[in-house]
C-alpha cells in the first residue's frame, strides 16, 4: 500500500516535530476515526462530510493548529490560555503535543459549527 499524502509530508519533517505531529494525528483519529486524511494548502488537514474540521502544520518554531474558522477559539477562551492563539490558527510547542482533552473540545466545537452551517445551507435550499 503506497503511503498516505500526510504519510509522505511528515517524513520530509525533523524531529521532534514529526513526533510531535504524528502523535497529534493519533489524538486526532480518536476522536473522530472515520476523518479523512489529506493535504489541503500544503499542511495536514482532517475531513469529516467533505468539510475541513483541522489542519496541523510544522513552522520553524512551533506547530500550528487551524480548525478552519475563526469561531472556534473564541469559545475556548479559558482553555488555550498559555497558546498563542490568532485569529484562526493557534500555536505549540514542537515538541509537546496539545493534550488529549483540548483536542478533543477543539474538534467538538468545531464539528458542532460545522452541522449548524450545513442546517443552515439546507435550510436556505429549502427556502428557493
Amino acid at each position: 500500500m503506497p503511503k498516505s499524502e500526510i504519510d509522505k509530508f511528515f517524513a520530509k519533517v525533523e524531529e521532534p516535530k514529526r513526533s510531535t505531529l504524528e502523535e497529534m494525528r493519533r489524538r486526532i483519529l480518536e476522536v473522530v476515526p472515520e476523518a479523512e486524511q489529506t493535504i489541503k494548502y500544503g499542511m495536514p488537514a482532517f475531513v469529516k462530510d467533505g468539510w475541513i474540521f483541522a489542519c496541523i502544520a510544522p513552522f520553524k518554531n512551533h506547530i500550528n493548529w487551524s480548525p478552519y474558522s475563526s469561531n472556534v477559539f473564541v469559545q475556548l477562551t479559558d482553555e488555550l490560555k498559555g497558546y498563542e492563539v490568532l485569529t484562526g490558527s493557534m500555536r505549540f510547542a514542537v515538541d509537546k503535543p496539545l493534550p488529549k482533552a483540548l483536542v478533543k473540545k477543539l474538534i467538538k466545537v468545531r464539528l458542532a459549527e460545522i452541522e449548524l452551517q450545513k442546517a443552515a445551507r439546507l435550510a436556505k435550499k429549502a427556502k428557493k
